[in-house]
């Protein structure tokens, strides 16, 4: 389970119940069938027309990278790895690496550790691995964009349902205490549309690009990785190159655990 999304779902409900009470606004006038119908089913409606049937297959798919904890192996692994196998690689040439790949469960790492090991180019491993990437990227974007067209959807219907209220209200004034009460439930939509918009739906396209940006750029690092084996360089030279894709954090980690060879010759 992701525990920020968990937190700041909780933190947003919390935050409009609790703005309602202290207002002095009932949270009973929540219980509007015909807000939730317009904003809820209107934003779904939305979204379909908006995009295709196969990128709409994948919102249970997206919703659960959402909610989620991404499972990736640490940037800090994955240079300690490189640097052992570029040792290896230097010693008893690439071809020893071949049962190290077979034993990656990473299929991004596996292909490109495979590609070196089969002789190909470098510059040739580095296109089919950006060209796999941007693939990547592309369609998380995709996934994002259905929840961020949500987002700008949401408050306008909510808008649109204020306006159907006030029209409903304005059409009998006879009663002013009943008038009242019609005005005030008329903005409910409008409560619901902005809250879905801007506490639900942009937030999660926003985690979906956190999500995808970090794999990204873990998977960049990957490829310097390969590419520097492939040239044989050095434990310590791919070490350095590497750890610029640290956080500050993340580098003084990896050298106090006597991993860094540069750290060694200090």
């Amino acid at each position: 389970m992701d525990i920020a999304t968990l937190i700041g779902l909780i933190l947003g409900i919390i935050a409009v119940f609790v703005g309602m009470v202290l207002k002095g606004a009932p949270l009973s006038i929540l219980i509007n069938p015909a807000a939730f119908l317009i904003i809820i089913v209107g934003t779904v409606a939305s979204v379909v027309i908006g995009f295709p049937k196969d990128e709409l297959k994948r919102i249970p798919k997206l919703l659960k990278i959402i909610f989620k904890e991404q499972q990736m192996i640490s940037d800090v692994e994955i240079i300690k790895m490189f640097s052992r196998w570029a040792d290896l690689a230097r010693r008893e040439g690439l071809l020893a690496l071949e049962s190290e790949a077979q034993e990656i469960e990473d299929p991004f790492l596996r292909n490109g550790l495979t590609l070196a090991i089969d002789g190909q180019s470098a510059d040739y491993i580095r296109d089919v691995l950006n060209e796999e990437v941007e693939a990547m990227e592309e369609r998380h974007e995709s996934g994002a964009q259905i929840f961020s067209q949500a987002g700008t959807y949401a408050p306008t219907l909510g808008v649109l349902g204020a306006v159907v209220g006030l029209i409903a209200a304005l059409g009998d004034m006879s009663d002013v205490n009943a008038l009242g009460h019609a005005v005030s439930s008329a903005f409910v939509a409008t409560l619901l549309g902005i809250f879905t918009g801007y506490v639900l739906w942009h937030p999660f396209a926003n985690k979906l690009r956190r999500k995808s940006a970090h794999e990204a750029r873990q998977k960049r690092l990957m490829i310097e990785g390969v590419l520097s084996v492939l040239e044989g360089e050095a434990p310590r030279i791919i070490e350095q190159k590497l750890a610029s894709y640290l956080t500050n954090e993340e580098r003084k980690l990896f050298y106090e655990s006597g991993a860094g060879s540069l750290e060694k010759e200090k």
